[in-house]
Protein backbone atom coordinates (compact mmCIF):
# COMPACT_ATOMS: atom_id res chain seq x y z
CA UNK A 1 0.00 0.00 0.00
CA UNK A 2 1.36 3.42 -0.95
CA UNK A 3 1.68 6.04 1.80
CA UNK A 4 0.57 9.61 1.24
CA UNK A 5 2.90 12.50 2.11
CA UNK A 6 0.96 14.73 4.51
CA UNK A 7 2.24 18.08 5.73
CA UNK A 8 2.22 17.23 9.46
CA UNK A 9 3.34 14.39 11.72
CA UNK A 10 -0.26 13.91 12.85
CA UNK A 11 -1.32 13.63 9.22
CA UNK A 12 1.22 10.90 8.62
CA UNK A 13 0.02 8.94 11.64
CA UNK A 14 -3.65 9.32 10.73
CA UNK A 15 -2.99 6.93 7.86
CA UNK A 16 -2.78 4.16 10.48
CA UNK A 17 -6.42 4.72 11.40
CA UNK A 18 -5.90 5.11 15.15
CA UNK A 19 -4.22 8.45 15.73
CA UNK A 20 -3.34 9.35 19.31
CA UNK A 21 -5.68 6.88 21.01
CA UNK A 22 -3.19 4.03 21.63
CA UNK A 23 -6.13 1.63 21.71
CA UNK A 24 -5.07 -0.46 18.75
CA UNK A 25 -2.92 -2.87 20.77
CA UNK A 26 -2.00 -5.81 18.59
CA UNK A 27 -0.05 -8.47 20.46
CA UNK A 28 2.90 -10.13 18.79
CA UNK A 29 6.31 -9.23 17.38
CA UNK A 30 5.89 -10.20 13.72
CA UNK A 31 4.88 -6.74 12.52
CA UNK A 32 7.68 -5.12 14.51
CA UNK A 33 10.23 -7.49 13.01
CA UNK A 34 8.92 -6.61 9.55
CA UNK A 35 9.28 -2.90 10.30
CA UNK A 36 12.76 -3.25 11.80
CA UNK A 37 13.94 -5.53 9.02
CA UNK A 38 13.91 -2.57 6.69
CA UNK A 39 16.76 -0.80 8.46
CA UNK A 40 18.28 -3.16 11.10
CA UNK A 41 18.69 -0.69 13.98
CA UNK A 42 22.10 -0.43 15.59
CA UNK A 43 22.26 -2.03 19.03
CA UNK A 44 23.36 0.50 21.65
CA UNK A 45 25.77 -0.17 24.48
CA UNK A 46 22.81 -0.53 26.83
CA UNK A 47 19.06 -0.93 26.35
CA UNK A 48 16.74 -0.73 29.36
CA UNK A 49 13.09 -1.78 29.40
CA UNK A 50 10.68 -0.11 31.83
CA UNK A 51 7.43 -2.00 32.42
CA UNK A 52 4.69 -2.03 35.06
CA UNK A 53 1.25 -0.53 35.61
CA UNK A 54 1.97 2.94 36.97
CA UNK A 55 5.02 5.18 37.30
CA UNK A 56 6.71 4.00 34.10
CA UNK A 57 6.99 7.42 32.48
CA UNK A 58 8.32 9.15 35.59
CA UNK A 59 10.81 6.36 36.32
CA UNK A 60 12.06 6.28 32.72
CA UNK A 61 12.42 10.06 32.65
CA UNK A 62 14.41 10.10 35.91
CA UNK A 63 16.60 7.23 34.73
CA UNK A 64 17.34 9.04 31.47
CA UNK A 65 18.21 12.23 33.36
CA UNK A 66 20.59 10.37 35.67
CA UNK A 67 22.40 8.61 32.85
CA UNK A 68 22.65 11.77 30.75
CA UNK A 69 24.21 13.56 33.73
CA UNK A 70 26.72 10.70 33.89
CA UNK A 71 27.98 11.57 30.42
CA UNK A 72 26.02 9.11 28.28
CA UNK A 73 24.05 9.95 25.16
CA UNK A 74 20.53 8.75 26.01
CA UNK A 75 17.49 7.95 23.90
CA UNK A 76 14.19 7.94 25.81
CA UNK A 77 10.95 6.48 24.44
CA UNK A 78 7.74 7.01 26.45
CA UNK A 79 4.01 7.08 25.82
CA UNK A 80 1.46 8.48 25.52
CA UNK A 81 2.23 12.11 24.79
CA UNK A 82 0.53 15.10 26.36
CA UNK A 83 0.79 17.77 23.66
CA UNK A 84 2.59 16.45 20.58
CA UNK A 85 3.80 13.10 19.29
CA UNK A 86 7.35 14.47 19.32
CA UNK A 87 7.44 14.15 23.15
CA UNK A 88 7.55 10.35 22.88
CA UNK A 89 11.03 10.26 21.37
CA UNK A 90 13.77 12.23 23.13
CA UNK A 91 17.50 12.29 22.58
CA UNK A 92 19.49 13.77 25.45
CA UNK A 93 16.30 15.36 26.73
CA UNK A 94 15.33 17.06 23.46
CA UNK A 95 12.16 15.96 21.69
CA UNK A 96 12.48 14.73 18.12
CA UNK A 97 11.82 17.50 15.60
CA UNK A 98 9.62 17.57 12.50
CA UNK A 99 12.47 16.92 10.08
CA UNK A 100 13.68 13.83 11.94
CA UNK A 101 10.18 12.38 12.29
CA UNK A 102 9.14 13.13 8.71
CA UNK A 103 12.24 11.50 7.25
CA UNK A 104 11.65 8.44 9.41
CA UNK A 105 7.96 8.20 8.49
CA UNK A 106 8.68 8.48 4.76
CA UNK A 107 10.76 5.34 5.08
CA UNK A 108 8.61 3.40 7.57
CA UNK A 109 5.05 4.16 6.55
CA UNK A 110 4.88 2.09 3.34
CA UNK A 111 6.02 -1.00 5.27
CA UNK A 112 3.73 -0.15 8.18
CA UNK A 113 0.69 0.01 5.93
CA UNK A 114 1.71 -3.15 4.11
CA UNK A 115 1.97 -5.24 7.29
CA UNK A 116 -0.91 -3.60 9.17
CA UNK A 117 1.29 -2.17 11.93
CA UNK A 118 -0.36 -0.34 14.82
CA UNK A 119 0.20 3.25 15.90
CA UNK A 120 2.31 2.13 18.86
CA UNK A 121 4.36 -0.28 16.75
CA UNK A 122 5.17 2.47 14.27
CA UNK A 123 6.06 4.86 17.10
CA UNK A 124 8.37 2.23 18.63
CA UNK A 125 10.07 1.54 15.30
CA UNK A 126 10.55 5.27 14.78
CA UNK A 127 12.19 5.60 18.19
CA UNK A 128 14.58 2.74 17.48
CA UNK A 129 15.44 4.16 14.05
CA UNK A 130 16.11 7.65 15.38
CA UNK A 131 18.15 6.36 18.33
CA UNK A 132 20.19 4.30 15.88
CA UNK A 133 20.82 7.33 13.65
CA UNK A 134 21.83 9.41 16.68
CA UNK A 135 24.19 6.66 17.88
CA UNK A 136 22.99 6.90 21.46
CA UNK A 137 24.84 4.99 24.17
CA UNK A 138 21.70 4.07 26.11
CA UNK A 139 18.12 3.43 25.01
CA UNK A 140 15.29 3.47 27.57
CA UNK A 141 12.05 1.96 26.29
CA UNK A 142 8.79 2.31 28.21
CA UNK A 143 6.45 -0.61 27.52
CA UNK A 144 2.97 0.10 26.22
CA UNK A 145 0.70 -2.79 27.23
CA UNK A 146 2.13 -5.65 29.28
CA UNK A 147 5.54 -6.72 28.02
CA UNK A 148 5.44 -10.27 26.67
CA UNK A 149 3.93 -9.30 23.32
CA UNK A 150 4.58 -5.56 23.49
CA UNK A 151 6.40 -3.82 20.66
CA UNK A 152 9.21 -2.75 23.00
CA UNK A 153 10.24 -6.34 23.71
CA UNK A 154 10.75 -7.15 20.04
CA UNK A 155 14.39 -6.08 20.47
CA UNK A 156 16.86 -7.45 23.05
CA UNK A 157 17.74 -5.52 26.21
CA UNK A 158 20.36 -5.70 28.93
CA UNK A 159 18.34 -4.39 31.90
CA UNK A 160 14.73 -4.17 33.06
CA UNK A 161 12.93 -2.05 35.64
CA UNK A 162 9.47 -3.07 36.86
CA UNK A 163 7.36 -0.35 38.45
CA UNK A 164 4.36 -1.16 40.72
CA UNK A 165 1.99 -3.67 39.12
CA UNK A 166 -1.78 -3.47 39.54
CA UNK A 167 -5.00 -4.19 37.65
CA UNK A 168 -5.20 -2.46 34.28
CA UNK A 169 -5.72 -3.48 30.64
CA UNK A 170 -7.47 -6.63 31.87
CA UNK A 171 -9.00 -7.24 28.44
CA UNK A 172 -5.52 -7.97 27.11
CA UNK A 173 -3.48 -9.05 30.13
CA UNK A 174 -5.88 -11.04 32.31
CA UNK A 175 -8.22 -10.44 35.23
CA UNK A 176 -5.86 -11.27 38.10
CA UNK A 177 -2.69 -9.71 39.44
CA UNK A 178 -0.87 -13.00 38.86
CA UNK A 179 -1.86 -13.07 35.19
CA UNK A 180 -0.85 -9.45 34.65
CA UNK A 181 2.43 -9.99 36.49
CA UNK A 182 3.17 -12.96 34.24
CA UNK A 183 2.78 -10.75 31.17
CA UNK A 184 4.90 -7.93 32.56
CA UNK A 185 7.61 -10.30 33.82
CA UNK A 186 8.58 -10.77 30.18
CA UNK A 187 10.33 -7.37 30.34
CA UNK A 188 13.14 -9.19 32.18
CA UNK A 189 13.61 -11.78 29.42
CA UNK A 190 17.23 -11.92 28.27
CA UNK A 191 18.35 -9.13 30.61
CA UNK A 192 21.49 -9.26 32.74
CA UNK A 193 20.02 -6.93 35.35
CA UNK A 194 16.46 -6.81 36.68
CA UNK A 195 14.97 -4.55 39.35
CA UNK A 196 11.44 -4.33 40.73
CA UNK A 197 9.52 -1.91 42.89
CA UNK A 198 7.99 -3.42 46.05
CA UNK A 199 5.06 -5.56 44.89
CA UNK A 200 2.14 -7.45 46.47
CA UNK A 201 3.24 -10.97 47.53
CA UNK A 202 1.29 -12.61 44.71
CA UNK A 203 3.00 -10.41 42.12
CA UNK A 204 6.46 -10.83 43.60
CA UNK A 205 6.01 -14.61 43.60
CA UNK A 206 5.29 -14.57 39.86
CA UNK A 207 8.20 -12.25 39.11
CA UNK A 208 10.66 -14.33 41.12
CA UNK A 209 9.45 -17.49 39.40
CA UNK A 210 10.62 -15.87 36.16
CA UNK A 211 13.74 -14.34 37.70
CA UNK A 212 15.01 -15.80 41.00
CA UNK A 213 17.80 -13.22 41.27
CA UNK A 214 15.41 -10.27 40.86
CA UNK A 215 16.51 -7.24 42.91
CA UNK A 216 13.68 -5.56 44.81
CA UNK A 217 13.69 -1.99 46.04
CA UNK A 218 13.95 -1.64 49.83
CA UNK A 219 12.15 0.94 52.00
CA UNK A 220 15.55 2.41 52.86
CA UNK A 221 16.14 3.12 49.16
CA UNK A 222 12.98 5.22 49.05
CA UNK A 223 13.66 7.00 52.34
CA UNK A 224 17.13 8.00 51.15
CA UNK A 225 15.83 10.05 48.23
CA UNK A 226 16.43 13.82 48.36
CA UNK A 227 13.71 16.42 47.76
CA UNK A 228 12.36 16.06 44.22
CA UNK A 229 11.14 18.57 41.66
CA UNK A 230 8.12 16.37 40.93
CA UNK A 231 5.32 16.64 43.46
CA UNK A 232 3.92 13.65 45.34
CA UNK A 233 5.28 11.12 47.80
CA UNK A 234 4.86 8.36 45.17
CA UNK A 235 7.58 9.98 43.05
CA UNK A 236 10.14 9.07 45.71
CA UNK A 237 9.61 5.40 44.81
CA UNK A 238 10.08 6.17 41.10
CA UNK A 239 13.24 8.16 41.86
CA UNK A 240 14.56 5.34 44.05
CA UNK A 241 14.02 2.85 41.21
CA UNK A 242 15.99 5.05 38.82
CA UNK A 243 18.81 5.58 41.32
CA UNK A 244 19.02 1.89 42.30
CA UNK A 245 19.20 0.83 38.65
CA UNK A 246 21.99 3.34 38.02
CA UNK A 247 23.91 1.91 40.99
CA UNK A 248 23.35 -1.60 39.61
CA UNK A 249 24.73 -0.46 36.26
CA UNK A 250 27.75 1.02 38.02
CA UNK A 251 28.32 -2.33 39.71
CA UNK A 252 28.21 -3.95 36.27
CA UNK A 253 31.01 -1.76 34.97
CA UNK A 254 29.42 1.48 33.73
CA UNK A 255 31.03 4.74 34.83
CA UNK A 256 28.40 6.66 36.80
CA UNK A 257 29.32 9.83 38.76
CA UNK A 258 26.97 9.36 41.69
CA UNK A 259 26.39 12.94 42.81
CA UNK A 260 25.61 14.23 39.32
CA UNK A 261 23.25 11.33 38.58
CA UNK A 262 21.30 11.67 41.82
CA UNK A 263 20.99 15.45 41.43
CA UNK A 264 19.65 15.00 37.88
CA UNK A 265 17.10 12.45 39.07
CA UNK A 266 15.92 14.89 41.75
CA UNK A 267 15.61 17.73 39.22
CA UNK A 268 13.74 15.72 36.56
CA UNK A 269 10.26 16.94 35.63
CA UNK A 270 7.42 15.53 33.56
CA UNK A 271 4.18 17.35 32.68
CA UNK A 272 0.91 15.86 33.89
CA UNK A 273 2.32 14.24 37.02
CA UNK A 274 0.78 16.20 39.90
CA UNK A 275 1.72 19.27 37.92
CA UNK A 276 0.73 22.57 39.53
CA UNK A 277 -0.36 25.50 37.38
CA UNK A 278 -1.33 28.93 38.71
CA UNK A 279 -4.07 30.94 37.07
CA UNK A 280 -5.43 34.18 38.50
CA UNK A 281 -4.08 33.35 41.93
CA UNK A 282 -5.53 29.83 42.00
CA UNK A 283 -3.71 26.52 41.83
CA UNK A 284 -4.88 23.86 39.39
CA UNK A 285 -3.27 20.44 39.66
CA UNK A 286 -3.08 17.98 36.74
CA UNK A 287 -2.34 14.29 37.07
CA UNK A 288 -2.60 11.41 34.61
CA UNK A 289 -3.82 8.88 37.22
CA UNK A 290 -6.38 6.85 35.28
CA UNK A 291 -6.87 3.69 37.33
CA UNK A 292 -7.52 2.86 40.97
CA UNK A 293 -3.96 1.59 41.47
CA UNK A 294 -2.56 4.97 40.38
CA UNK A 295 -4.97 6.95 42.56
CA UNK A 296 -4.07 4.84 45.60
CA UNK A 297 -0.38 5.62 45.01
CA UNK A 298 -1.16 9.31 44.57
CA UNK A 299 -3.27 9.56 47.72
CA UNK A 300 -0.55 10.58 50.23
CA UNK A 301 0.45 13.46 47.96
CA UNK A 302 -3.17 14.54 47.56
CA UNK A 303 -3.75 14.49 51.31
CA UNK A 304 -0.79 16.84 51.73
CA UNK A 305 -2.47 19.37 49.41
CA UNK A 306 -6.11 18.90 50.47
CA UNK A 307 -8.70 20.17 50.94
CA UNK A 308 -9.52 20.82 47.29
CA UNK A 309 -12.38 23.02 46.17
CA UNK A 310 -13.07 20.40 43.49
CA UNK A 311 -11.66 17.18 42.09
CA UNK A 312 -12.54 16.42 38.45
CA UNK A 313 -11.90 12.87 37.20
CA UNK A 314 -12.70 12.22 33.54
CA UNK A 315 -11.57 8.95 31.99
CA UNK A 316 -12.06 7.11 28.71
CA UNK A 317 -15.49 5.69 28.11
CA UNK A 318 -14.13 2.14 28.50
CA UNK A 319 -12.91 2.80 32.04
CA UNK A 320 -14.76 3.19 35.34
CA UNK A 321 -13.22 5.03 38.27
CA UNK A 322 -16.30 5.16 40.47
CA UNK A 323 -14.48 2.84 42.90
CA UNK A 324 -12.08 5.72 43.61
CA UNK A 325 -14.88 7.94 44.95
CA UNK A 326 -14.53 6.81 48.60
CA UNK A 327 -10.82 7.69 48.51
CA UNK A 328 -11.29 11.12 46.93
CA UNK A 329 -14.52 12.38 48.48
CA UNK A 330 -12.97 13.23 51.91
CA UNK A 331 -10.37 15.43 50.16
CA UNK A 332 -12.73 17.83 48.39
CA UNK A 333 -15.90 19.87 48.63
CA UNK A 334 -17.00 18.84 45.14
CA UNK A 335 -16.22 15.58 43.33
CA UNK A 336 -16.99 14.84 39.68
CA UNK A 337 -16.19 11.40 38.29
CA UNK A 338 -17.27 10.71 34.73
CA UNK A 339 -16.54 8.74 31.60
CA UNK A 340 -15.71 10.27 28.28
CA UNK A 341 -13.23 13.06 27.77
CA UNK A 342 -14.47 15.09 24.84
CA UNK A 343 -13.61 18.78 24.81
CA UNK A 344 -17.09 19.99 25.70
CA UNK A 345 -17.30 17.89 28.86
CA UNK A 346 -13.84 18.88 30.08
CA UNK A 347 -14.44 22.58 29.40
CA UNK A 348 -17.86 22.50 31.10
CA UNK A 349 -16.31 21.01 34.22
CA UNK A 350 -13.49 23.54 34.25
CA UNK A 351 -15.90 26.44 33.77
CA UNK A 352 -18.09 25.19 36.61
CA UNK A 353 -15.39 24.51 39.16
CA UNK A 354 -12.69 27.02 38.24
CA UNK A 355 -14.41 30.06 36.74
CA UNK A 356 -17.72 29.95 38.60
CA UNK A 357 -16.68 27.69 41.46
CA UNK A 358 -15.54 28.29 45.00
CA UNK A 359 -12.07 29.52 45.85
CA UNK A 360 -9.41 26.89 46.45
CA UNK A 361 -7.25 24.35 44.61
CA UNK A 362 -8.75 22.23 41.84
CA UNK A 363 -7.43 18.81 40.79
CA UNK A 364 -8.01 17.38 37.31
CA UNK A 365 -7.25 13.69 36.78
CA UNK A 366 -7.83 11.12 34.09
CA UNK A 367 -6.55 10.26 30.64
CA UNK A 368 -3.83 12.16 28.81
CA UNK A 369 -6.54 13.47 26.47
CA UNK A 370 -8.34 14.96 29.48
CA UNK A 371 -5.12 16.60 30.68
CA UNK A 372 -4.31 17.95 27.23
CA UNK A 373 -7.75 19.53 26.93
CA UNK A 374 -7.53 20.93 30.45
CA UNK A 375 -4.04 22.36 30.03
CA UNK A 376 -4.96 23.89 26.66
CA UNK A 377 -7.98 25.50 28.33
CA UNK A 378 -5.75 26.84 31.08
CA UNK A 379 -3.21 28.12 28.60
CA UNK A 380 -0.41 26.53 30.58
CA UNK A 381 2.14 26.94 27.81
CA UNK A 382 2.37 30.58 28.88
CA UNK A 383 2.50 29.74 32.58
CA UNK A 384 5.25 28.36 34.77
CA UNK A 385 4.67 25.27 36.94
CA UNK A 386 4.81 26.23 40.59
CA UNK A 387 7.50 24.50 42.64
Amino acid sequence: MRANKPDSIEGWLEQLGHPRADRDYRPGHARMQALLGGFSPRRPRLRIRVAGTNGKGSTATMLAAGLKASGYRVGLYTSPHLYRFHERIRIDGAAADDAMLTSCLEDLMPRALAVGASYFEVATAMALALFSDAMVDVEILEAGVGARLDATTAVPAEAAVLTPIGLDHQAWLGDTLEAIAGEKAWAMHGCRLALSAPQPPAVLGVLRAHRPDLAVLEPADIEAMPRLSMHGEHQRLNAALAWRMIRMLAGAGMVVPGSQALAAIADAELPGRLQCIERDGRRIWLDAAHNLHAIEALLPGLKAIAPFAAIIVLTREDRDLSDAAPLLRPLTRHLLIGRGNDGDEVCRALEEYIVAGEAGDVLVMGSFVTLQLASNWLGDRALSPRR
